[in-house]
């Protein structure tokens, strides 16, 4: 009887050693390299002119630290830089001699949006997913007016992040990682189009050097990528 009882122990002891499948061991440091698509949702009050915005989409390489402060809740660091086409639509520039519903180019723009997260991560076997909100500061840089108007400029702002996704461990240390962020960025564009005044109608050019426009870009960030925890 004794025998049987340690030999059930022995089994026991070896089922649970090789029925593990997930590595136990605490990393407080994660690192993710990630293909981001940045896809604006965009919309736009403009004065004078009027019409709305329209902003290309982007697919860029990111990439982010995260730190554990326990096995629950992190803080990522997310980076990258975005470049863009800039246009509006359907704007008015009848009084310029133009179209009523016209597309004006305004050039490109590159954009550097570092943003920093906090998350709640639920670990489940290999699965790690997590939900997050932080914030984010928008730099805008390297503005190119574009063929049509003087300039543009854009004002850099602070904007809400949110993010969902799931890391899903290959190795003890290496990792895929699915993530869709959403961030609520708005900015003041000016436009500078008093180049556009037709000969004799000086009192026009004051008005078109200071278009403003309040802008909403909203993009919706999905990403998939490889990490490394240490």
């Amino acid at each position: 009887m004794k025998r049987l009882i340690v030999l059930a122990a022995m089994m026991i002891a070896g089922m649970s050693v090789f029925g593990q499948t997930t590595d136990t061991t605490f990393y407080r440091w994660r690192v993710r390299l990630r293909a981001t698509a940045v896809l604006p949702q965009e919309s736009a009050t403009l004065g004078v002119i009027g019409g709305d915005a329209n902003i290309s989409n982007s697919v860029i390489p990111e990439l982010d630290f995260t730190y554990f402060f326990n096995k629950h809740f992190a803080a990522e660091l997310i980076l990258g830089t975005t470049h863009h086409k800039v246009s509006t639509t359907s704007s008015d520039l009848s009084a310029i001699g133009g179209s009523n519903n016209a597309d004006v180019n305004l050039g490109k723009v590159w954009l550097l949006p570092p943003t920093l997260t906090v998350q709640y991560h639920l670990p489940v076997g290999k699965f790690n997913p997590y939900i997050g909100a932080g914030v984010n500061y928008t730099i805008f840089y390297s503005v190119d007016n574009g063929p049509v108007v003087n300039n543009v400029k854009y004002k850099d702002k602070f904007a809400f992040a949110a993010q969902i996704g799931t890391d899903y461990d290959i190795s003890k240390r290496f990792f895929i990682n699915v993530d869709l962020k959403k961030i609520f960025l708005k900015t003041t564009a000016t436009v500078d189009a008093s180049n556009l005044t037709p000969a004799g109608s000086p009192q026009l050019s004051p008005v078109l050097g200071n278009i403003k426009a309040d802008v909403k870009i909203y993009p919706w960030m999905p990403s998939v990528g490889v990490g490394y925890k240490f």
